[in-house]
């Protein structure tokens, strides 16, 4: 089994079809297993085994996804990076990962290449690198086949924070990424037909899975941005091309703003949310005035997708029944089962269930119960027609527009600051972003603490959606008799009027 066939099939049966179509150029479904299979085989004759890691550290492009492709054609394992890491998260992740090859652009290359010792890192491909994409596939063949892998064999690793805020590389197998483009596709009757907008970033598991997998195995095309633009957008729906449309809540609600929205919409059947949860009213209002429902889903990096809203049947405020094959349970803290209606942790075993985080096997002992079921930290219930509900979050991650943010990564940043003495991040409701990121310190004696230096830090050292849009500065925290911060208190104390 391989990945990879996929895109093989798409090239048999639909090679003159686009598969991708950016800034006006058209990639067809033949151009791009012959792109995939020429980085392939480069790949294999500068000696990357399979298996080994090869890493992709760009915007989406339609090189990124030749490449992406190219790697799992040649058995290797896609380590697929933000291309929009600081210096700082670049320097954590890179070493931590151990790719021996990276695909990337001039504007990370003395970056990467600093890491290179320190990472294992042998080679950087992009145009001022030790080799091009151009060089890399002339060293190739266009005839190829995927090598074939063990269905439980490693394809590709995407990063995640965890509750610690230190970053987890999440191990994904070729039959779950398969199964997960398998289940999406079905959900949405995907067809050849489909054109869908991608904008979100394929290193996410949202972009990779949900859109770029899934369009690639229902031979549609993608029509690729290499980041979110609101005029962009605007006018890849007025082409009349897309059929399918991929955002997050706060992308809905600013469209919303729009005057004449339903005049934009081209040929658009089906819409898509997820990453962070979609307020009701906000469906209520899409459907109004477009006619089109948005559906929800459910899933995580480490598990994609696990429920799904059905094309025939969406159920607002749910994020859908779990999908063919994909057990769920809800289940109290001492893994115990509840019953129907009652609210527990879902917990997902199937075979898009994650093998394990990288290089971290006491985090991956404790993602599980016994039995292989996978500890979600999500709080949610059954209804009595199967559809779940995310009801909270047990762990204090934050989903802002959404990304996910860590706090505890926030925090030690903010901790490095000789004016701070305690702090904590917490996220507060907001309309627009789902949560907005928020700080709260308590200064040491005699300092003063200045916002505008701590987010002049925290831009320095984190990605712009991590730096907290609000500081509150408090005279102490409030702490349980062990002497832990309880954030809930504090967001009970600030959350009034800041909706």
């Amino acid at each position: 089994m391989n990945l990879a066939t996929n895109l093989e099939a798409s090239a048999f049966f639909f090679a003159n079809n686009p598969a991708v179509r950016q800034a006006g150029k058209e990639t067809t479904y033949a151009q791009l297993n012959e792109r995939a299979n020429l980085i392939a085989t480069g790949l294999i004759k500068m000696g990357i085994a399979p298996g080994e890691h090869v890493g992709l550290c760009a915007l989406n492009s339609a090189d990124w996804i030749a490449f992406y492709f190219g790697v799992l054609k040649a058995g290797a394992v896609a380590v697929t990076l933000s291309g929009a890491l600081t210096k700082n998260e670049l320097s954590i992740l890179v070493p931590h990962a151990k790719p021996r090859v990276m695909f990337t652009t001039d504007a990370r290359l003395e970056e990467l290449t600093r890491l290179k010792d320190s990472a294992g890192l042998e080679k950087i491909i992009c145009p001022g690198g030790d080799l091009s994409l151009d060089k890399l596939m002339g060293m190739g063949s266009g005839s190829f086949k995927a090598l074939d892998r063990d269905r439980f064999d490693i394809a590709a690793i995407l990063y995640t924070g965890g509750t610690t805020g230190m970053p987890k590389g999440v191990m994904l197998k070729h039959e779950g990424i398969h199964f997960s483009a398998h289940s999406v596709s079905h959900s949405e009757r995907s067809t050849e037909t489909d054109v869908a907008l991608c904008f979100l970033p394929f290193n996410h598991v949202f972009g990779q899975m949900h859109i770029l997998n899934a369009t690639i195995l229902s031979s549609g095309c993608l029509e690729l941005l290499p980041s979110f633009d609101m005029d962009q957008v605007l006018e890849a729906m007025e082409s009349g091309r897309l059929t399918k449309f991929f955002a997050v809540p706060t992308v809905y609600m600013r469209l919303l703003t729009l005057g004449d929205l339903e005049k934009r919409l081209g040929r658009l059947r089906y819409c898509f949310s997820a990453a962070a949860s979609m307020p009701v009213e906000i469906v209520r209002q899409w459907k109004e005035r477009t006619g089109i429902s948005i559906a929800e889903g459910y899933g995580m990096t480490e598990a994609m997708p696990v429920s799904y809203n059905h094309y025939h049947r969406h159920v607002v405020g749910s994020v859908g029944q779990p999908v063919n094959g994909v057990e769920v349970q809800i289940r109290d803290g001492s893994g115990k089962p509840v019953e129907q209606g009652h609210e527990g942790e879902i917990c997902v075993r199937g075979p898009i269930v994650m093998t394990g985080y990288l290089n971290d096997p006491e985090a991956t002992r404790a993602a599980f119960w016994d039995g292989g079921w996978y500890r979600s930290g999500d709080v949610g219930l059954f209804d009595t027609d199967g559809y779940l509900y995310i009801v909270d979050r047990l762990k204090d991650m934050i989903i802002t527009g959404g990304e996910n943010v860590y706090s505890r990564e926030v925090e030690e940043v903010l901790y490095t600051r000789q004016e701070v003495q305690e702090c904590a991040v917490i996220g507060l409701p907001d309309r627009e972003w789902g949560e907005r990121v928020t700080a709260v310190i308590v200064p040491k004696p005699g300092m003063r603490i200045v916002p505008e230096d701590l987010k002049s830090l925290l831009k320095s050292r984190l990605s712009s959606f991590k730096v907290p849009k609000e500081f509150f500065v408090v005279d102490e925290m409030p702490k349980n008799p062990a002497g832990k911060i309880l954030k809930r208190e504090l967001k009970k104390k600030f959350v009034g009027g800041n909706e």
